[in-house]
């Protein structure tokens, strides 16, 4: 009985280091509610991790394309870094060429600069996407099958 005592007494100070529900927690293993087809063709999952507030300038959302899926052009009044998590996509500036990203990569787009970011043709995508400000996203075109199905051949030759 004695050491049950004793060891109670060691242990209550403890109890006020335990985590309070005073903190707000996001998962980005979480994959997200799927998002409604307004601007894509495909399925698409959406996680917003963090907001834009009075402490923080810059969202953080994380975004999941399966394979063969569209983004139409947009541009965000901010400049916009996505950070690949899993698998292959395509991204493309207006004016310039396309390219593959894949797990790993790092690529910033400037602000007011019209670009996309999808999945690839036949591998799903998951990346973070940070962008400042609480500026929606300006949609600008809308980003064809046929055009996407065109950016795939030209990569897939690349390679």
């Amino acid at each position: 009985m004695k050491k049950v005592v004793v060891v109670l007494i060691l242990l209550l100070p403890l109890l006020g280091f335990t985590q309070t529900p005073n903190y707000t927690i996001t998962s980005f293993l979480v994959q997200g509610n799927k998002a409604p087809n307004t601007h894509y063709l495909g399925e698409a999952w959406l996680n917003p991790l963090l907001q834009a507030d009075n402490d923080v300038q810059y969202n953080i959302s994380k975004a999941t394309f399966r394979a063969n899926s569209t983004l139409d052009w947009h541009k965000h009044s901010t400049a916009q870094v996505l950070i690949v998590l899993e698998g292959e996509g395509y991204y493309q500036e207006r004016g310039k060429e396309p390219v593959i990203i894949k797990k790993g990569d790092v690529i910033k787009c400037n602000k007011d600069r019209e670009h996309w970011h999808t999945s690839s043709k036949k591998h799903s995508v998951t990346y973070l996407a940070i962008y400042g400000g609480t500026q929606p996203t300006t949609w600008t075109e809308k980003l064809t099958q046929e055009y996407y199905d065109s950016v795939s051949i030209k990569l897939k030759m690349r390679k």
